[in-house]
């Protein structure tokens, strides 16, 4: 199952207002990341037709399963690259914007290594 790194950006950001929030529309998408919302829509749209979110009649957005097992991935690498660089001493703020690159790049072997390091 692969995705582009802007799907996989909008399934991660789609579970962390999922937490935060009752229910997640476009337009807490687009305010989350700064995007128009017309650009929001056209993501809906592509992740609406690879089955990977619902979008009800009210505009609320749900993770489809498929959807949800992608956010949480880049969500779990993202949450332990940027801890772990920031444990080996880099500034919060460049260890975030690094995680963020990495963890849509990253081997699935690469990460689970690190991952065993770790702990």
């Amino acid at each position: 199952m692969t995705v582009n790194e802007s799907a996989e950006n909008y399934l991660e950001t789609i579970l962390i207002l999922s937490r935060r929030l009752p229910v997640v529309r476009s337009v807490d998408v687009a305010n989350e990341l700064g995007f128009k919302k017309s650009s929001v829509s056209v993501a809906m749209k592509h992740l609406r037709e690879k089955e990977h979110v619902v979008v009800d009649s009210s505009g609320f957005i749900t993770l489809t399963p498929s959807g949800k097992q992608i956010a949480e991935m880049i969500y779990e690498r993202h949450e332990l690259l940027s801890s772990w660089l920031m444990r080996l001493g880099v500034s919060k703020s460049t260890a975030l914007e690094d995680a963020c690159k990495m963890e849509h790049v990253i081997s699935k072997e690469s990460f689970e290594a690190i991952k065993k390091a770790i702990r």
